[in-house]
């Protein structure tokens, strides 16, 4: 009996690491159409904030998502977050503030309906009424799911600043 217990899990073992590969094989076999989606995903989100179009980004964010900021010690629901932000969306469609956010890669991971995102972001913005000119780097990691054939950001963990030789260094 202990002999066909030890078989059992070896069994499993097996089986187990089979489907390991199995799903490799798959994340793999995608893997160039996937990110040309997802580098179709991250320019929608640049788009976006470029043109203050809310409902564009809204629609790049799970209901359910959650912003982690490592930089103020904190969580909250993205919905709260866009409703904060919203007001320079409207600004920048306005035209009385003008924002823009590029993304670069330090480590993507994937399959056909998650990723995970690792890198640098650039946001600058320029508000023509308050005469401020803003230009942050922070280090990202975003969850991502694809539910109903679009990608959508799970969670956004702004985890800390860079500086411009850490974003150069992603090229």
């Amino acid at each position: 009996m202990k002999r066909l217990a030890i078989n059992v899990l070896t069994l499993a073992a097996l089986v187990s690491s089979a489907g390991c590969a199995s799903a490799q094989a798959d994340a793999t076999d995608d893997a160039p159409a996937r990110l040309r989606e997802l580098d179709a995903f991250w320019a929608e989100v640049s788009r976006a904030v470029n043109t203050g179009d809310f409902a564009a980004y809204k629609a790049t964010c799970h209901d359910d998502g959650v912003l982690v900021s490592g930089i103020r010690r904190s969580t909250q629901p993205l919905s709260v977050a866009l409703a904060r932000w919203k007001k320079e969306f409207d600004a920048t469609k306005a035209g009385t503030m003008r924002a823009s956010v590029e993304f670069r890669f330090a480590q993507r991971f994937n399959d056909a309906t998650t990723a995970h995102e690792t890198g640098i972001f650039l946001y600058k913005q320029v508000d023509t009424l308050k005469h401020t000119d803003i230009a942050e780097y922070i280090h990202f990691e975003s969850l991502l799911v694809k539910r109903d054939g679009r990608w959508q950001t799970m969670m956004e963990y702004q985890k800390s600043k860079a500086t411009p030789e850490e974003w150069d260094a992603l090229k």
